[in-house]
């Protein structure tokens, strides 16, 4: 039955045979790695893609909550400042006396009788905190005493006891200067009394804030 029959010789009956084989084994090993590859791509490209949407999703949302805390911590920040924790609110809150130091200076050593003696406020936050206060001058008091501190002379509330607010926020070690000039007259609490020119002389200067007051500094009348 194998040995070809017909007009032809043989050879052409086996190379056509031969031909017919080969289409087949070429069209079955085509066949078969389209299936392999068919079985092979739909089993492991879903766990490909389930195991990337896990790991997305684990990454993002760590960053979800990195990103959640700034909000979480500002959020805990809102009741200290309406009086929930005392310490943040202290922390940027008032400034405590115990946290100022005041200073004050003379422009200049000596004046002349009838010059208006000019003086420097400086106030500094000496405190480790940030706070604010107000430094208005109706709040500060600046007084002219004789050498001694004995008597009191002048007093820059005595007859400007009010005035305009004025906050400062302070950072540690930061400062505020203010200056306050002297008419050279006497004064009185709520300005009783007459206003006379102080007569030549040594003096002392003294700035206070709240209940922190500042070195005397000297100066001279000629």
């Amino acid at each position: 039955m194998l040995e070809p029959n017909g007009p032809l010789p043989p050879e052409i009956y086996w190379r056509r045979r031969a031909l017919a084989i080969g289409a087949i084994v070429v069209a079955l090993a085509i066949v078969l790695w389209v299936g392999f590859a068919l079985l092979r791509g739909g089993g492991d490209d879903p766990k490909a893609d389930a195991k990337g949407a896990t790991s997305t999703s684990a990454t993002t949302k760590p960053s979800g909550s990195s990103s959640g805390a700034p909000d979480s911590a500002s959020a805990s920040a809102k009741p200290s400042a309406s009086g929930g924790s005392a310490a943040p609110a202290a922390a940027q809150g008032q400034c405590p006396d115990q946290s100022l130091a005041v200073k004050v200076n003379v422009g200049q050593p000596t004046y002349k009788t009838g010059e208006q003696p000019v003086f420097g406020i400086v106030i500094t936050n000496i405190s480790s905190s940030t706070c604010e206060r107000d430094m208005g001058s109706g709040l500060q008091l600046v007084s002219v005493q004789s050498l001694d501190g004995q008597r009191r002379l002048w007093s820059s509330t005595d007859c400007y006891p009010d005035g305009t607010p004025d906050v400062r926020a302070l950072n540690p070690g930061q400062q505020a200067a203010f200056t306050v000039t002297w008419s050279g007259a006497t004064s009185q609490p709520q300005c009783a009394g007459d206003r006379v020119a102080v007569p030549a002389g040594p003096y002392t200067v003294v700035a206070q804030l709240g209940s922190v007051r500042s070195a005397p500094e000297p100066f001279n009348i000629a």
